[in-house]
């Protein structure tokens, strides 16, 4: 169906052309004949000759599949309706005509003239996508396939994934008294304890202010991750850099005739495998494939991860179980579990797997998983998760409508319910109630949440430095109160920037500090600072800092 061809309207006065704000529909399609399938200098795939608003729905609004549905039935009604054709009978029988052959511009691909308007708008939009780009046609299809046969839900697992993770944007990572930073191009900078080379400079000396990483110069970077004595960094080209003490397990605990790796390296044992996030727990590293695949490394010789493998073991094995059908657009690792948010045809779900000690794993027990299994709560709750979180013992989601859960070892308040009980399936934040939450991180006892708005709440831990509040010393020399519901974090409010992203520590057995990105990238941070991890020299005999102050780096 063309619409360029189409006869007289006059018979159904859908749009008035003397109305200003609507263009008349001979301005918006020129009657121009072009090619379907290009030339010999085919451009780029523009789906009208303005912009097209299937594009800016798709790319602004967060549609479901019933959604996507409803607004491609919607606009083959209205082509048909522009072409006269009011009877249902015939409706119906021209209904599917509604293809690409609209769409006549020169493209960068072969159009299937089978797609309707919004398969081609969402392949279109797929085009762009870093991870999408560098993919044949075969395995494209099979990502498709695996995302439930359509473009439309390739399109929003791709987007889910950039959400949760701020890929190729820019990040910073708090890890265990070491930092990481990444720039929206892609350089990075580290800064703090090097004692096993983490810092990937060559060195074992410690670096109190950011410094770059010159070993990396011409490779981009996306995605990084930071745990005890180790750090693992994700290129725009699917492979992964590791630098820091040479497993990929047991971190917390140097053994003896281990080896360090003080420059960044690459992992042999994941080439064929497209990575696009890291994730480093305590007995155990896991990575994310470009498909959706999860990979883990150690910590399964007592098959605690659906495999058996020795500590020391660098060789990536498949996350066994339900997962392997289904795709992942996230993982989080905590302390000794594994959450991955899970992208299916009827929504979003978080799976869990690991230790279940203090209920972390979300099943309403404290029973360990040998295989990822689904949370149910969250469909009793009616929340479609949108972001995950693992904490030491505990984990946090942010919901597609705004809403915080949080559930696991409820110790000092991590988890924000005005006691410290333990919660062993996902409870929603009710004092958050009032504001729309966006972002969630958790860490060793503490949680923060950020809203729409850019305003930070924080709760937790009230000894330690990290959560942003005042030092305050009462009468027995103990500093904070635990802070056992969501509480503003004031010094970030007085910044007048709008906070995006937070970071903190996630290790028990190091003082933790944290980092506060904004939209203009410009890097606060607080906390323990005794190795130089908040990027800048403390005054002498202090070894923390309780308010935030902006790092000196270009994150750009």
């Amino acid at each position: 169906m063309d619409p360029t061809t189409s006869g007289s309207s006059s018979s159904l006065p859908i749009v008035d052309p003397s109305l200003s704000l609507v263009p008349p529909l001979q301005r918006t399609f020129k009657r121009v004949q072009r090619h379907c399938f290009g030339d010999s200098n085919p451009g780029e795939f523009p789906l009208a000759e303005t912009p097209s608003i299937v594009l800016i729905i798709l790319t602004n609004c967060d549609l479901e599949p019933r959604d996507l549905a409803n607004l491609e039935a919607s606009i083959i009604d209205m082509f048909l309706l522009l072409k006269g054709i009011c009877n249902v009978a015939d409706r119906f029988r021209y209904s599917w005509q509604a293809t690409c052959t609209f769409f006549r511009k020169p493209s960068n691909f072969t159009p299937d003239v089978q797609l309707s308007i919004t398969e081609l708008a969402a392949l279109d939009m797929c085009q762009e996508r870093a991870i999408f780009k560098p993919m044949n046609s075969e395995e494209k299809e099979l990502l498709k396939q695996r995302c439930g046969g359509s473009w439309k839900l390739v399109l929003r697992y791709i987007l889910a994934g950039e959400i949760c993770c701020r890929r190729e944007k820019s990040q910073a990572i708090a890890g265990p008294s070491h930092s990481v930073a990444v720039t929206s191009s892609g350089s990075v900078y580290s800064f703090g304890s090097n004692s096993s080379g983490q810092l990937g400079h060559g060195t074992l000396e410690e670096e109190r202010r950011p410094r770059l990483i010159r070993s990396l110069q011409g490779i981009r970077i996306i995605q990084a991750a930071a745990g005890a004595r180790r750090t693992m960094l994700i290129s725009d080209a699917g492979q992964v850099y590791a630098f820091g003490k040479e497993s990929f397990g047991e971190a917390e605990h140097t053994t003896e005739g281990s080896n360090v790796v003080t420059t960044p390296q690459l992992v042999k044992s994941l080439k064929g495998i497209y990575v696009v996030q890291a994730a480093i727990g305590n007995f155990f590293s896991a990575v994310l494939s470009r498909e959706g695949r999860v990979y883990t490394f150690c910590w399964g010789n007592d098959s605690k991860l659906g495999h058996r493998t020795e500590p020391n073991d660098l060789e990536p094995h498949p996350l066994l179980g339900p997962l392997e059908n289904i795709p992942v657009v996230q993982i989080a690792a905590g302390y000794c579990y594994l959450l991955a948010l899970a992208c299916q045809p009827s929504g979003m779900s978080v799976y869990s797997v690991g230790c279940g000690l203090g209920g972390k794993l979300g099943h309403g027990s404290m029973a360990d998983e040998k295989y990822p299994r689904l949370i149910e709560q969250f469909q009793t709750l009616n929340l479609q998760p949108r972001v995950v979180a693992a904490g030491a013992w505990h984990a946090a989601v942010v919901g597609q409508d705004g809403r915080a859960c949080t559930w696991g070892w409820g110790r000092y308040g991590c988890l924000g319910h005005g006691t410290e009980e333990s919660e062993s399936v996902p409870r929603v934040v009710e004092s958050l109630g009032n504001i729309k939450a966006v972002h969630v991180a958790t860490g060793d006892y503490t949680t923060f949440v950020v809203s729409d708005t850019g305003d930070v709440y924080s709760f937790g831990y009230g000894e330690s430095s990290s959560l942003g509040h005042s030092s305050v010393i009462d009468g027995q020399g103990n500093r904070n109160a635990n802070v056992l519901s969501p509480k503003l974090v004031t010094s970030l409010k007085k910044i007048n920037e709008r906070v995006v992203q937070i970071s903190l520590t996630n290790s028990v057995y190091w003082n933790a500090h944290t980092f506060a990105l904004t939209d203009s990238d410009k890097l606060y941070a607080f906390g323990s600072g005794d190795k130089g991890q908040l990027g800048a020299e403390l005054p002498a005999q202090q070894t923390e800092r309780a308010m935030p102050e902006q790092v000196d780096i270009n994150l750009s």
